[in-house]
């Protein structure tokens, strides 16, 4: 990387103010500082860039190590229940019994029961006031009309 003091700063500072002049010199200047930004930050995405494709390279290997140990599980644990029920197989024809069977869909499977709804009316208001009190004190249940209430009311007829 280039190595600027502040010695050579200054001296091209010098020779840019007699160059250019006064006047233009901030314009210049603000142009300069504009395009050493973007180029420092092209220079910082490449960076994170190859940091990215550098750590990603590390995952795959992490995956790989990892998948490569599973597989190597899987198969420790299936020669493990292979032995297993070998022998298990074994002691049962030595004693003359019926062998288990090979894998669990050989055994008889029930599927579950149907889902029953419950059919409760969880949206229907509830009343606050039990129904064995309405039934007692005579609570109205329904609403009547103006009619219905006066016929209900009216006082039976003494046969004269």
């Amino acid at each position: 990387m280039i190595d600027f003091g502040f010695d050579k700063i200054a001296l091209i500072g010098a020779v840019a103010l007699i160059v250019i002049g006064p006047e233009k010199l901030p314009r210049v200047a603000r142009t300069v500082g504009h395009f050493i930004g973007k180029a420092q930050r092209y220079v910082a995405d490449v960076k994170a860039e190859v940091n990215r494709s550098i750590e990603l390279e590390d995952l795959k290997k992490m995956k790989t190590e990892f998948e490569d140990a599973a597989r190597d599980v899987e198969k420790t644990v299936s020669n493990e229940i292979h032995q297993t029920a070998s022998e298990i197989d074994s002691s049962w024809k030595g004693t003359g019994a019926e062998p288990l069977p090979e894998s669990p869909a050989d055994t008889q499977w029930h599927p579950p029961p149907e889902y029953k709804h419950p059919k409760k009316h969880w949206r229907a208001k509830r009343s606050a006031m039990p129904q064995w009190y309405k039934q007692r004190h005579g609570v109205r249940a329904k609403a009547l009309s103006g009619a219905a209430r006066v016929a209900r009311f009216r006082p039976p007829r003494t046969s004269a």
